[in-house]
């Protein structure tokens, strides 16, 4: 149960005095559903209404408060029109606008021969001082009440900065005194106030200094984001470190059959890898490795090496891919070595008839299947394991924990091995992965050949078509990638479909296909098996083969508005070439003008092809939300804390975290209690589940 003392802080926008059903929705939109989103939703500006300027010295474009004396109120000759109000002081006049004005509101505030501070921004108008819309009107005995530096805070259609700042202010009231959770020592150490103080200090800001994400108000506040993300994975490590695992030790017979079929030698990182992995299933608690490794690292062999382990000691394993191309794609390598090596395996995903998935869960049931792949239908409540050992999760990014958790369940004490072909910066590794241990595989198998890329601009488009001529007659494959499916009206970006008629009018009907998201799973395949066997040359898509499609032949790629892509995301679309004997090369295709930052990316597209490289370097450009996606990447959505400015503070965050469950497992003691309560206040509720006591 949620603490009683927060309960104030998750009420809705809608119980905030003055807030009624037409602005909750409105401040929903802007923040978030309950009164801490409001909190976190800190200011982006300041106004400075300190400067109190004579009319005569008010400077244009500026933001002033200035002392005046009503003259009088002039109606609006038409509707059209704006109605003023004639203001004086002993320098000159200034003129109050108002458009659609309330007159007899006005007439009240501003009553003719009365003196009223007004604060807005100075205009010019045919020599004439104006201020239209004064934010404030206030009598002199009031002025206390105008705010010399106000906050300023990201609004939603509809909804007034007044208004905001008024609920903010509202929120502000609800804040509770909490027990502190941070050590002492890093108060002192770092010059943080408490939790309370700093959520004031960060929404006063007296300077722009205040606003930064170093200074300290803030800089407390997204530590304490930070520690809540760790202790809760840490909590999550430790539930299934305690829930115990089993000793899992292979003659490795099954593995060397598999080596002798795959052809080539293991690179010291995948051996390094395997290493990892086998001293983790020998071991009696359960694993949970993150297998971390660029394009065409050979993570697949390592990760099969690894269920050869579970199958040779008569347990079960399972492969969950995020595509259904990606799980048949898994199934078409690994079943010709299953067959040499003499073990069952099957394919379960969305799409097979009621008879056949009834076969196929029978034979996972009573373990005449030894190795089930699929997509997360893995996980869907029919899907019961004689004996899981070991659950490889492929492209975990597209994962979030909770299905991660969900698979592990399968088994009575299953080894979990997630794995991504994503290269992630250490932060964003603890981030998402703090639970997990981490292994890299940072070496390409022999025989991967460097991949040449170009950056050219989308005028030279018809040399490349005439160039693809060309290599289409020699038997080269081609990748096609294309931003969107369809053209928009919003978004300069040529459509896969497009670009399909296209190319299909120069190069012919049966050379080229087209492949999309949606299209249904049958429609997709067909396609890539066209494309597999060369009956298409020239496979036109959207980036729905950014992921694990293994096509060897395919060695050119062309990536139209490139400049549209993350780092990433164009690291892993060039990966689809370069697998084969040919040589490879990508062209990255751009619209001009580029941004500095497009700039940027393509320009390091082209200097290098190390993956963690361009990954920590996209975290630069782009920062951790955009880098993984964090809506289906299960990676935490930071309010406060900026892991391109605060990542040194992450590790120490999981430092803290380990210690305080190691002095304090069952978080009893008052710092644990305290901490408690953050892991509620972050809504990392599901973590508290995982203590023993309470």
């Amino acid at each position: 149960m949620r603490p009683e003392i927060l309960f104030p802080l998750f009420d809705t926008p809608l119980s905030l005095p003055g807030v009624g059903k037409r602005l909750a929705p409105l401040i929903e939109r802007a923040a978030g559903p309950h009164i801490a989103d409001l909190l976190w939703h800190l200011p982006i500006n300041l106004i400075d209404r300190s400067t109190r300027p004579k009319v005569s010295a008010a400077e244009e474009g500026t933001i002033a408060t200035i002392q005046i004396t009503v003259d009088k109120h002039i109606p609006a000759a038409t509707k059209r029109l704006p109605y003023k109000v004639r203001c004086f002081d002993d320098t000159g006049y200034l003129t109050l606008v108002f458009f659609h004005p309330h007159v007899d509101y006005l007439k009240r505030v501003l009553p003719k021969g009365e003196i009223r501070l007004v604060s807005g921004h100075v205009a010019r108008y045919q020599d004439e001082i104006q201020i239209t819309h004064p934010d404030y009107i206030v009598p002199l005995d009031e002025e206390d009440t105008l705010p010399l530096i106000e906050p300023v805070y990201r609004v939603t259609a509809g909804l007034t900065p007044k208004t905001m700042n008024q609920a903010v202010a509202r929120a502000l009231e609800r804040v509770p005194p909490l027990a502190e959770w941070q050590d002492a020592a890093l108060l002192k150490q770092r010059d943080w106030s408490s939790w309370s103080d700093s959520v004031m200090r960060a929404h006063t800001p007296e300077s722009r200094e205040d606003l930064s994400p170093p200074s300290p108000a803030r800089e407390r506040l997204a530590y304490d984001e930070l520690l809540a993300n760790q202790l809760a994975l840490a909590l999550m490590r430790a539930h299934l470190r305690k829930t115990g695992g089993r000793s899992i030790t292979a003659s490795g017979a099954l593995a060397k059959i598999i080596l002798s079929h795959v052809g080539y030698q293991l690179t010291g990182a995948q051996e390094r890898a395997l290493k990892d992995i086998s001293s983790d299933m020998e071991a009696p608690t359960r694993m949970m490795r993150l297998l971390q490794g660029d394009v065409g690292s050979g993570k697949t062999v390592v990760a099969l090496l690894g269920l050869c382990s579970a199958i040779e000691t008569g347990a079960q394993g399972a492969l969950m891919a995020p595509t259904e191309i990606l799980a048949r794609q898994h199934f078409s390598f690994i079943e010709p070595l299953a067959q040499a090596a003499g073990f069952t395996i099957a394919l379960l995903t969305g799409r097979h008839k009621a008879a056949e998935r009834a076969k196929i869960l029978e034979g996972v049931a009573d373990g005449a299947i030894q190795l089930l792949i699929g997509t997360h239908a893995l996980f869907q409540e029919g899907v019961t394991f004689k004996d899981l050992a070991l659950a490889v999760v492929d492209e975990q990014h597209r994962f979030g924990v909770h299905q991660r958790l969900q698979l592990q369940g399968k088994g009575g004490a299953t080894d979990i091995l997630v794995m991504t072909a994503t290269p992630i910066p250490r932060t964003l590794t603890l981030t998402a992965y703090g639970d997990l241990d981490v292994s890299r595989l940072d070496e390409k198998p022999p025989g991967r050949r460097p991949i040449i890329t170009s950056v050219m601009p989308i005028e030279r488009l018809g040399q490349i078509v005439d160039h693809l001529k060309t290599a289409v007659r020699e038997d080269h494959r081609v990748f096609w990638v294309c931003p969107l499916v369809e053209e928009s009206e919003l978004v300069n970006a040529t459509a896969a479909e497009d670009r399909y008629v296209h190319l299909r009018e120069i190069m012919g009907d049966t050379a080229v296909g087209l492949i999309h998201g949606r299209m249904s799973s049958a429609e997709k395949d067909a396609v890539m098996d066209d494309f597999q066997t060369g009956r298409l040359k020239i496979l036109v898509a959207t980036t729905v083969i950014e992921v694990g499609v293994d096509v060897p032949e395919a060695n050119i790629m062309v990536i139209e508005g490139a400049e549209r892509f993350g780092l990433a995301q164009l690291h892993q679309l060039r990966g689809r070439v370069g697998r084969g004997a040919r040589n490879s090369s990508c062209v990255l295709l751009y619209n001009a003008p580029l941004s500095a930052a497009a700039r940027a990316r393509l320009a390091m597209m082209r200097e290098t092809e190390d993956g963690f490289r361009i990954a920590e370097e996209d975290l630069k450009l782009r920062g951790a939300g955009e880098l993984l996606g964090t809506k289906q990447s299960g990676l935490p959505d930071f309010r406060l804390a900026d892991l391109q400015i605060h990542g040194d503070l992450m590790a120490l965050a999981r430092n803290d975290a380990a210690l305080a469950l190691s002095k304090d497992p069952d978080l009893i003691s008052p710092r644990g209690k305290a901490l408690r309560t953050l892991l509620y206040l972050f809504e990392r509720e599901e973590a508290v589940r995982f203590l023993r006591a309470g």
